[in-house]
């Protein structure tokens, strides 16, 4: 299983949103290097939920559902997208402002490549900010 980071800014797709539909596409991705690694997710792997803009926050954990396949909102065939679903909250949300105090979260690209929209993250740093967040990986 590998781990992901998925953004989003509240406005244009909220956390909240995506608990009330339960099951999305993740599309409008137009950045060679996020859709690169959405097209390495697998069925199974596991994301966390990012709220970018203002808050600068991870919120919740998504499941990828359906591999990468065309995405419908462009013109050009080489941009793609994924389905997740919602796995559960965060029980607190983990602020940015923390993660770059934690040194073990330093390097991670969320840190270091804020507005990447679809980035990797090892499976220790992905443990780690669960546990930041109240949540452990073996209750999902």
């Amino acid at each position: 299983m590998n781990c992901w980071v998925i953004k989003s800014e509240p406005q244009a797709y909220s956390w909240e949103t995506f608990c009330k539909e339960k099951k999305t596409f993740w599309n409008g991705v137009r950045n060679f290097q996020a859709r690169n690694n959405m097209v390495k997710m697998k069925v199974g792997d596991l994301a966390l939920f990012y709220h970018s803009g203002g808050e600068c926050r991870v919120v919740g954990i998504a499941k990828v559902i359906k591999e990468a396949y065309p995405d419908h909102t462009a013109d050009d065939p080489r941009w793609m997208m994924v389905d997740v679903e919602v796995l559960k909250p965060l029980k607190k949300p983990v602020h940015l402002h923390l993660m770059k105090e934690v040194p073990e979260l330093s390097d991670i690209k969320l840190v270091r490549q804020s507005r990447l929209s679809v980035g990797e993250i090892n499976k220790k740093a992905f443990e780690l900010i669960l546990k930041l967040g109240g949540t452990e990986l073996n209750s999902l």
